[in-house]
């Protein structure tokens, strides 16, 4: 019997180009224990060595950005600047962890009745991530670069159809100089992590993914009493109030919305707009929409990458749908693009209902729902209106009234005339059904450690 293999299939031509093999049980045996291995050498390794390596990844990953990119315009459509894009983020995020991981884990001096007390913070050991197909490469950096310099190991269990993404993750380890064992690539199934989750040797886990994958990888963490991070969807609000900058607005708004084609959990999904400026905006971003170009993604031209898969365009088109036969307006757009590839028409819908599925639910793709409120208060009840609390944005030139309005919406990011996004030098995550927990930044190096008191006499 031949062994089980996963796809890479182009989305610009639905064509597969590359299979990769799964691991059998005997080989994740052995990653695990190499692994396992370089958890003690890894943590005792001194942190200036440990920042060395961050900048060796960085170089390389600098080094080889358009190769890298080609490959994740390959495997999930995205386009080619936007790869690039990626790739350098990547770097950065690298960088800012060589520069300030030594002050994130030093030694917190506590006053106590003791001589001395303190707070020490120590690497858990080897973390377990799950990641999506999204942002193949950002997503695995944003978790690795605070996981490494912190002295834990790493081992990623990538999306499936992403798996040349995750090779060449670990062929920037490799070039960069990392030992063996310190970043480990498991071309595995889904079906499998529940067993490593379970297994002594990984000490915690992290995923970003959907809600469902959230919930079982949870489950099984909390079975096996284990430290578990979750980064969810999100249904952003991106909420724009009568005196906001209408040219700004929908200029951010269209990128917000259609960057990756919509695929991001950050992007910008419900487009609440008070009355008394919705009839202006609603014009200029429709305009704006139907200016996007579909088309080669490795084109610079191009402003609209296809779907990753099949299988999500046509949940996406479900979605549109439903939201027509409940009485929605579309407005431009509406289904999927004659031809090869998984090409989806950017869409715009109105006269949304919470009875329709793109009102409750996350809509991964290029479709924007609009939203009218009668005043401010209105658009904080709409935008508050959801499950999910990933992120929100509010657009108004009165700036004092913007950060009032973004400390009431109920979500992990929250940002004033400009469009959610993650940054290294910020604390990133969600709240209620987007998940919990904290990347990036000092609160992102510290989800993996051990926050260990010391009481000297």
């Amino acid at each position: 019997m031949s062994a089980e293999v996963m796809q890479s299939i182009n989305p610009m031509n639905a064509e597969v180009f590359s299979e990769t093999k799964v691991l059998e049980d005997g080989a994740i045996e052995q990653a695990l224990e190499t692994a396992a291995q370089q958890v003690r050498t890894w943590s005792e390794t001194r942190l200036e060595e440990r920042a060395a390596l961050l900048r060796a990844l960085a170089d390389e990953l600098d080094a080889g950005r358009d190769g890298l990119a080609g490959v994740i315009t390959a495997e999930m459509g995205k386009l080619k600047t936007e790869a690039r894009a990626e790739v350098e983020k990547c770097a950065w995020v690298c960088r800012y962890y060589a520069d300030h991981a030594e002050a994130f884990l030093a030694d917190e001096a506590i006053d106590s009745d003791a001589g001395r007390s303190l707070v020490a913070y120590q690497p858990l050991g080897a973390v377990l991530a799950v990641m999506p197909w999204n942002f193949p490469l950002w997503q695995v950096f944003r978790f690795v670069a605070p996981a490494v310099a912190a002295g834990n190991v790493a081992l990623l269990k990538h999306a499936s159809n992403v798996m040349l993404c995750a090779q060449a993750i670990a062929d920037v380890f490799g070039r960069a100089g990392a030992p063996a064992g310190l970043f480990t690539h498991l071309a595995i199934r889904s079906e499998q992590v529940a067993a490593l989750i379970g297994d002594q040797r990984i000490q915690a886990v992290t995923l970003t993914g959907s809600e469902p994958a959230g919930r079982a990888v949870a489950a099984e963490a909390g079975k096996a009493l284990k430290k578990s991070v979750l980064e969810l969807g999100g249904s952003d609000p991106f909420v724009v109030l009568e005196d906001a900058d209408l040219d700004q607005a929908v200029g951010k708004a269209v990128t917000s919305r259609f960057m990756n084609a919509g695929q991001s959990c950050i992007a910008a999904k419900r487009f609440i707009v008070v009355d008394a400026v919705a009839d202006a905006f609603e014009e200029r971003f429709v305009q704006a929409v139907e200016a996007l170009q579909s088309g080669d993604p490795n084109d610079d031209a191009t402003t609209l990458a296809p779907m990753a898969r099949a299988d999500l365009r046509d949940e996406i088109d479900d979605q549109v749908h439903d939201a027509a036969q409940h009485g929605a307006r579309i407005l431009t757009g509406g289904g999927p693009v004659e031809g090869p590839g998984y090409f989806y028409r950017p869409t715009v819908i109105a006269g949304l209902d919470r009875a329709m599925r793109v009102y409750r639910e996350e809509v991964f793709g290029p479709v924007a729902c609009l939203l009218r409120a009668a005043d401010e208060q209105e658009a904080l009840t709409l935008a508050n209106d959801s499950t999910f609390g990933l992120g929100g944005s509010v657009w108004t030139q009165d700036r004092e009234r913007g950060l009032a309005f973004a400390r009431r919406l109920a979500c992990g990011c929250a940002f004033v005339n400009e469009l959610v996004k993650s940054d290294p030098r910020l604390p990133f995550g969600g709240i209620k059904r987007s998940g919990y927990g904290r990347e990036l930044c000092r609160h992102g190096l510290r989800e993996f450690v051990n926050a260990k008191t010391i009481w000297v006499d």
